[in-house]
């Protein structure tokens, strides 16, 4: 008999060891001695590694579906460690494109199918607090940073690059294995009595396929949301040390504090802005993260104090945590749960295209203007206008849905 709970702890194991992916700038300048290339040719490898984490998660989805989370979560952990290790092959022989190939393609497959298991599996078990259930998954993979980029630091010093990658990849398959053996499917065993009538559907809730559900225009609406939401929030990411020094005058090591306090703002955010959405509402929790932002945005260009600088960026960032950690609960309210992780998958790919569009932007205004002000009012410009998408989807999503009874997924004719 499974308990959810430890079902809980099962999709933070597998979050926490993919999440290490956003401790890779540690690994930067290391890779670019050892190598002897740019910093711009070894950045290429992390923008594959999300790339192919948006483009793995749309298209291995259904193979979620189909196979389960016990072996896509396997799945997921074959991957994700064989790019570890095979990163370390590429060190050693000195080689840009298996470098490429093992961290940033067959590590980013690994990352995206290990993203979307646990999340649709959480929702299934916990169809009373949704929100909740995958801010706890997800949580994992913004804290992981945390936890990763000490370590891999450490491990670096002490035994070089090629060690630490055969290091990483045997402790967190030795981490995601077990992790996903304990997964599956509420059906796999009794469930609390409590939840028996929140998991049944409400009468004429719609439960969608993957391909019905991107026929919807509520797809490209919440697609677009979660594009606007990582582009500006993982633009800020990409300069917030440099930016600090610059705007503000932090000191390297006080900057350097700001980004450790900035991850535990990204993980806290995300089960705190989901948890909290169980009770606003997906729709209100999202025109709440554009309002915010939009002002956050707009005033951060015009901050020149230390302390409210700092502050503006803890709420943005919270919000960016939040966006990644409601958008899987907002997608099952919407479409239902029987195709969720493929359906999670597709709308994965804004954050492959937002990984690309979000820090190029920021180095391009930067190089343009020669001030971070421009970037910063035209990511308060972009969440004010995409604010009427989420204020439109508030108010015409139910409508919209029930239009459409000839997309109602039949569970049965998938077997």
């Amino acid at each position: 008999m499974k308990n959810r709970w430890l079902i809980a702890l099962s999709a933070v194991g597998i979050h926490i060891s993919i999440g290490s992916v956003y401790a890779w700038s540690v690994l930067t300048k290391p890779i670019m001695q050892e190598l002897g290339v740019s910093l711009k040719e070894v950045q290429w490898t992390f923008s594959l590694a999300i790339l192919f984490l948006g483009l793995s998660a749309a298209f291995l989805g259904n193979f979620v579906e189909k196979h389960g989370p016990r072996r896509a979560g396997l799945f997921a952990a074959a991957f994700f460690c064989t790019g570890l290790c095979g990163t370390g092959l590429a060190v050693l022989l000195k080689s840009l494109p298996l470098l490429y190939l093992f961290y940033g393609v067959i590590g980013g497959i690994g990352l995206g199918t290990g993203y979307i298991t646990p999340v649709s599996t959480l929702v299934k078990w916990f169809p009373d607090k949704r929100g909740f259930a995958t801010g706890v998954a997800i949580m994992g993979f913004g804290f992981a940073s945390l936890i990763a980029g000490p370590v891999i630091q450490m491990l670096v010093a002490r035994y070089g690059l090629v060690a630490t990658f055969a290091i990483l990849g045997a402790s967190y398959l030795l981490l995601m294995v077990p992790s996903a053996l304990y997964l599956g499917a509420p059906q796999d065993a009794p469930r609390p009595a409590a939840d028996d009538n929140a998991s049944r559907p409400a009468a004429g809730a719609p439960q969608l396929s993957a391909a019905a559900a991107v026929k919807t225009w509520q797809f490209y609406a919440l697609w677009w949301l979660l594009f606007i939401n990582i582009t500006c929030g993982i633009g800020l990411l990409s300069v917030i040390s440099p930016m600090a020094q610059e705007v503000v005058k932090l000191s390297p090591l006080a900057a350097a504090a700001m980004v450790g306090i900035v991850g535990l703002t990204n993980g806290f955010g995300r089960l705190a802005w989901a948890s909290v959405s169980d009770y606003l509402g997906r729709s209100n929790t999202f025109i709440a993260f554009f309002v915010i932002q939009a002002a956050a945005f707009f005033l951060l260009a015009r901050t020149s104090g230390s302390t409210a600088f700092q502050l503006l960026v803890y709420v943005i960032i919270s919000c960016y945590g939040g966006g990644f950690a409601t958008i899987p609960a907002f997608l099952s309210d919407i479409f239902g749960t029987q195709a969720l992780s493929a359906i999670h998958g597709r709308i994965l790919t804004a954050w492959a295209a937002a990984g690309v569009v979000g820090p190029l932007l920021v180095a391009w205004v930067r190089e343009t203007t020669s001030s971070y002000s421009a970037t910063l009012t035209a990511f308060s410009v972009c969440f004010t206008l995409s604010l009427a998408v989420a204020v439109f989807l508030k108010y015409k999503q139910k409508p919209a849905v029930a239009e459409q009874p000839r997309l109602i997924y039949r569970h049965s004719l998938e077997h």
